[in-house]
């Protein structure tokens, strides 16, 4: 979303993604791991890591087990799964306009060309989130093209 001319990446979305790469980095063979080991290693209350989690049960990116043996695993490899399958699973669409896509907005006279901006802003977005997986972020070798933009200088410029 954007709030104050950024893109606002929501403490829901953040958790998420942190919950879900914790997970795909601790996962050891057949044993689920537990929603409190998650909330502990990455600072997360467990009640809303309970609700993340069941987000990204229903979307598919993790199955659970209940039970004293219960807990999460990856739905599919770490590697099939990008941050923008996760923001997408806990929030919805990656960017929008006035709570819609940029692709319904329609502006007359000089503001028409704003909607190809919001466009161009998504596809932006989407070269970054939909090219990191899980596997990425665990292992801290994110690929080369997102490792060059967070290399800028200019990046990390709050403006």
């Amino acid at each position: 979303t954007r709030q104050n001319g950024r893109v606002k990446v929501s403490a829901k979305a953040d958790y998420a993604v942190r919950a879900i790469v914790e997970l795909a980095a601790s996962s050891e063979g057949d044993a689920p791991t537990k929603a409190e080991r998650l909330a502990q290693a990455q600072d997360i209350p467990l009640k809303f890591l309970e609700n993340i989690m069941a987000d990204l049960r229903q979307a598919g990116l993790v199955r659970s087990q209940r039970g004293a043996d219960g807990g999460y695993w990856l739905g599919r490899p770490a590697a099939d799964i990008t941050v923008a399958d996760v923001i997408r699973a806990v929030e919805g669409p990656l960017a929008s306009v006035r709570g819609g896509p940029p692709e319904a907005v329609e502006y007359k006279g000089a503001a028409e060309p704003l909607q190809q901006v919001w466009i161009a802003v998504r596809a932006s977005l989407r070269g970054v989130v939909e090219r990191v997986t899980l596997a990425d972020v665990a292992a801290g070798k994110l690929p080369a093209r997102v490792a060059k933009l967070a290399e800028d200088p200019e990046a990390w410029v709050t403006r």
